[in-house]
């Protein structure tokens, strides 16, 4: 345990050793600057939350914990950028064992005969000079629909502690759960989900 605080602090030390000027030069909040190339989702800290109204009484909020994808971007070329994402649809979680285990039945996601959400994107239209809205197929339920996701640049450059490049973005979408034959409680429950969506993508190569 001493050997591994040890390694952890060294590389906190390493990391903070660089001076902030170099550190401001490596990252950089502006699109147009960062490196072209195919980027892999960094699973570690990419999530997806989704909510809904939950009987009028409360917005309720989950996750899926588990997410995969890639994304080729040249900052040149906004529009012809792709992005090809996987959902883990078991890895949906309440932190409530039971309700997590009603939201995988039959009546909502059925991860036994659905196990996995993609989402491919068809359109990139530049909406700011850090937005986007990205227009995709979202495949949920074994039912594919239109879907356009409000994206928000954040960041590109070196991460301080693993020294990779990486971009970061934060992004929302809007869906009607019933449009995917997920139709249990509405309009109880709401038909309206609310996804958002925080991103890290690592440069492949």
């Amino acid at each position: 345990m001493r050997n591994l605080l040890a390694i952890v602090a060294l590389s906190l030390a390493a990391s903070l050793s660089s001076s902030p000027a170099a550190l401001a030069q490596a990252i950089s909040p502006s699109p147009a600057v960062v490196q072209a190339g195919t980027f892999k989702l960094d699973p570690t800290h990419s999530k997806i939350t989704w909510s809904v109204n939950h009987f009028g009484f409360s917005t309720y909020i989950g996750q899926f914990a588990t997410v995969n994808g890639v994304l080729k971007l040249d900052p040149k070329a906004v529009g012809a950028a792709s992005v090809d994402v996987t959902v883990d649809a078991g890895s949906v979680g309440t932190l409530n064992a039971a309700l997590d285990t009603h939201i995988k039945s039959k009546e909502f996601l059925d991860v036994a005969t659905f196990p996995t959400a993609t989402f491919h994107a068809t359109k990139v239209t530049q909406t700011g000079e850090r937005t986007a809205d990205i227009a995709g197929d979202l495949t949920l339920h074994g039912i594919t629909k239109p879907v356009i996701l409000q994206a928000a640049f954040n960041q590109g450059g070196a991460n301080p502690i693993d020294k990779k490049y990486e971009l970061g973005f934060s992004g929302s979408a809007k869906i009607k759960r019933s449009q995917f034959a997920i139709t249990a409680y509405v309009p109880f429950v709401s038909d309206e989900v609310t996804l958002t969506i925080e991103a890290e993508f690592k440069a492949a190569n």
